[in-house]
This record gives structure tokens, C-alpha cells and sequence, in this order.
């Protein structure tokens, strides 16, 4: 079980919470743990850290369904080292992907007199946007967890200037207009008396410095189009539909700008022979009168294999056999499903004169008339047992 507290509960909002309510509450909680307001405040800098991490995954509408279907358990294993999102975040990746959201004058005006290099404006350009895929996985890759690994087509860093978007590095220089600080301050005359606000460098757009010589290959944004080879860790239990969610996988932004998430969406490839209720595996049995008449024993097919089940003489069409613990297994608990094997009957279509008078001769006999138990369930009751 995850250690980490519920995102919801790290913001102070309740699930239904808009994203503007998110917002505010993010900025909220920003402000109180800010390390300008608790220098050398341990403890404040990682509530500050894990209201940022609340934030990421609350403020992406994908990411928000995901987690509120699964919770942490909705990114899959392996959360650090370039998983799936989720992971902790520095102090860099907050103020470079959430500097805006605290609004340009709320830390630069107000604390450590603006000095502090990464709070209340970007120190690298635009972030890059997500990618989604789609992802085909099997009924033992479901069952088991699997690896896959695909060729993403994306913009990736430029390797001939290093993301920077300038020629060489005598191709850049200090942005004149805000001296290389990514704002630029205004102080305006009111009737309450002087206000200062700070904003955006409209000439660098907030990243310090400006190009004085573009990079030929990449004409300046740092990225060009290109492929990266990804390896994709499937969790076991994942079903039709949930997405998962790579840190860092996605588009590289422009100039230095950090790299967007990779959106992985799961189809399920059908069975041949089995389908899916949920955790539970279902299994279509299909014999023949005599079959069940004397009894026998017969070979199904499951997730990973084969199995053996004995059938009982008098066995009636319909009769519901489990296999416990032959389903999935839960994406975000220690749960497992069943396999249900459901009996039925098949009834000749073609018979010959021989088969014809054999079962005429047997038509009026007392032992083949139905005579249902009053005790034995019905469809529905077996289904409703089943499943419930």
C-alpha cells in the first residue's frame, strides 16, 4: 500500500473540486511551504514539494481520471528512476513547470527581493507537450505484467546546439530588458500609494536571454522531430481503457524547455477462446448429451495454459464450475479473479435414421423427462451468485 497522502487531501479540496478550485488551493498551499517564507525549513520544503507533485497530477485532466480510478497505484511500479508519473519532484521541475501558477509578483516581489534564479518565472523555455499511444496487450500479458518496447516519433532534443536554440555560445546574450532576470518590475502610483508588480519579460519570455544567431539545424527551438526507443512497463491487471502515464516521455520543449509525459492508452486483444467479466476469466464449455449422461473428464484452456475438470454424470446445461484464483489480478490490490466455466449442451443438428430411431425409441422413457429439483437455481440466481 502506498505511503503517500491522498492528492485531494494535500491541496485542502474535495474530488469535485473545479480546476480553478485546484488552482487556487495549489497556490494556497505554495505560499505556506515556500522555502523564501521557511528558510532551512525542512519539513516546509517538502510539504512544498508534495503539494507540487498533488498539483501535476491534479491539474491534467488524464492524469486526475487515472488517479481517481486507481489512485497512486494508477502509475504503475518503478515511481522513481523515469517511471510513471508521479514521482517526487525537485525544487528545478516545480518552478520551471509551475513558476506562472504562483503569479510573477508573489514570490519575486515579496521575497529574498526578487533574487531567487528559479521562483515566479521560467529558467528554461516551453515545456513540451504530452504524446499518447496505444498500446495492445494479451490475456497473459494482463495477467503476468509485461515490457514492451515501441519507437516513439517526437521532437527530441537538438543535438548540434544542445537544446539551447543558438548557433554556438557566443550566439546568445543576456536579455537587455530585464537584465537577464526573466521579469521586468513596474511601479505604478495609486491612490493607496506606490504598488509593485512584476511580470513576464515580454522580450525573453522569461528565460534570461535572448538569440542573437539561430542554430541551423534546429532554426532556433532547440528540438527537431525525430525517434526515440522507449520500453513501456505494463503492471499486471490493467484493463481495456486505463491509461498510463510516462514521466518525461513525451515532446521535448523549446529551447531547454522540459519534456512533456507519454500517455499510453490499453486495448485488450481478444481471447479465442475466453472473456472477461471484470477479475474473472469466463469459458464457454461446450458437450455433447452422452458427455454428460456417464460424466468425463475434460481440458480447458486458461490465461496461461491448460486445465483439467471432471464432469459429473447428470451434469445439467448451465452448471457454472470455478477455477479459484485462474483470473486477473487486481491492478491496485491483492486481489484475484476466478475463471468460470459455463456447461453447455450441444444439440445434433444432423442426425442420421439410425441415430433417429435410437432417440425415438428413448422418447417416451421416464428417466429423460425433465424434472427439475425445486431446489436448483436458475439462470439468473447462477449469474447473480457468480458475480456477486
Amino acid at each position: 500500500m502506498s505511503s503517500k497522502r491522498d492528492y485531494y487531501e494535500v491541496l485542502g479540496v474535495s474530488k469535485n473540486s473545479t480546476a480553478d478550485e485546484i488552482k487556487k488551493a495549489y497556490r494556497k498551499v505554495a505560499m505556506k511551504y515556500h522555502p523564501d517564507r521557511n528558510p532551512g525549513d525542512h519539513s516546509a520544503e517538502e510539504k512544498f514539494k508534495e503539494a507540487a507533485e498533488a498539483y501535476e497530477i491534479l491539474s491534467d485532466s488524464d492524469k486526475r481520471a487515472q488517479y481517481d480510478r486507481f489512485g497512486h497505484n494508477a502509475f504503475g511500479p518503478g515511481r522513481g528512476g523515469g517511471g510513471f508519473s508521479g514521482q517526487g519532484m525537485n525544487m528545478d521541475d516545480i518552478f520551471s513547470q509551475f513558476g506562472d501558477i504562483f503569479g510573477d509578483d508573489m514570490f519575486g516581489g515579496f521575497f529574498s527581493g526578487g533574487s531567487r534564479s528559479g521562483g515566479g518565472r521560467r529558467s528554461h523555455g516551453t515545456r513540451g507537450t504530452n504524446l499518447r499511444v496505444r498500446i495492445k496487450v494479451n490475456y497473459e500479458e494482463i495477467a503476468k505484467g509485461t515490457s514492451k518496447t515501441i519507437k516513439v516519433k517526437k521532437y527530441i532534443r537538438c543535438t548540434n546546439c544542445g537544446g539551447s536554440g543558438a548557433k554556438d555560445k557566443n550566439s546568445s546574450q543576456t536579455c537587455k530588458t530585464c537584465g537577464g532576470n526573466g521579469q521586468v518590475r513596474r511601479v505604478q502610483n495609486t491612490f493607496l500609494g506606490q504598488m509593485q508588480t512584476v511580470t513576464t519579460c515580454p522580450d525573453c519570455n522569461g528565460e534570461g536571454s535572448v538569440i542573437t544567431s539561430k542554430c541551423t539545424a534546429c532554426r532556433g527551438e532547440g528540438r527537431v522531430y525525430g525517434e526515440e526507443t522507449v520500453t513501456l512497463d505494463i503492471p499486471a491487471g490493467v484493463q481495456e481503457g486505463m491509461q498510463l502515464s510516462m514521466s518525461g516521455k513525451g515532446n521535448v520543449g523549446e529551447r531547454g524547455g522540459g519534456p512533456g509525459d507519454l500517455v499510453i492508452l490499453i486495448e485488450e486483444e481478444p481471447h479465442p477462446y475466453l472473456h472477461r467479466e471484470g477479475l474473472n476469466v469466463g469459458h464457454d464449455l461446450y458437450l455433447s448429451f452422452t458427455d454428460v449422461v456417464f460424466g468425463t473428464q475434460i481440458e480447458v484452456p486458461t490465461i496461461d495454459g491448460r486445465a483439467k475438470i471432471k464432469i459429473p454424470p447428470g451434469t445439467q446445461s448451465g452448471k457454472i464450475f470455478r477455477l479459484k484464483g485462474k483470473g486477473f489480478p487486481s491492478v491496485n490490490s491483492y486481489e484475484k479473479g476466478d475463471q468460470l466455466i459455463q456447461v453447455n449442451v450441444w444439440t445434433p443438428q444432423n442426425i442420421s435414421e439410425t441415430e433417429k430411431a435410437t432417440l425415438e425409441s428413448l422418447q417416451d422413457s421416464e428417466n429423460f423427462k425433465p424434472k427439475p429439483d425445486k431446489n436448483d437455481k436458475t439462470f439468473w440466481e447462477k449469474i447473480k451468485e457468480t458475480f456477486s
